[in-house]
């Protein structure tokens, strides 16, 4: 049995077709989140002569400021990898940590990769509802009926 040379053709630009998707589909896709100033655009804060207003108008706002008594400014980036149906991986996070005494002057400035990071387990609490074992399809279907019809058109207010 021989091929027609229109079949065969057509053949070969579909098996092209899919082993393109399939090549396509293997692509890891990155992607980049934040900012962190380069050492060119950080050379321009000098620590003890500079503020937070000098800071923020030399290189930028910060991603976030400190947490607790907010005495630092954090510019965070970071870049992921997508891989097919894979989770996203994050292959790669710098931080720099701009500190701050009390007088708000620059006291020290320092940058951590992600190796120097670590795991911070958060809390999970969740309120209760007070309804025991009850769905939210139960609430509606269990208040068919629970209305006065009187209320409904006008009557007996």
């Amino acid at each position: 049995m021989t091929m027609n040379p229109r079949t065969s053709g057509t053949l070969r630009r579909m098996l092209g077709v899919v082993a393109l998707c399939a090549v396509t589909a293997c692509t890891p896709i990155f992607r980049n989140h934040g900012y962190v100033p380069t050492d060119d655009q950080l050379s321009v804060v000098s620590v003890g002569v500079d503020t937070r207003e000098s800071v923020q108008a030399a290189i930028g706002t910060p991603t976030a400021g400190g947490v607790l008594n907010d005495q630092g400014f954090y510019y965070v980036t970071s870049r992921f990898r997508h891989y097919g149906f894979l989770q996203p991986e994050e292959i790669s996070r710098e931080v720099l940590a701009i500190s701050f005494d009390g007088r708000d002057v620059v006291s020290n400035i320092e940058r951590f990769g992600l190796e120097d990071g670590q795991v911070v387990a958060l809390s999970r609490r969740v309120t209760d509802d007070n309804l025991p074992d009850t769905t939210f399809l139960r609430q509606l279907f269990g208040n068919i009926g629970n209305f006065d019809a009187g209320a409904l058109f006008g009557e007996g207010i």
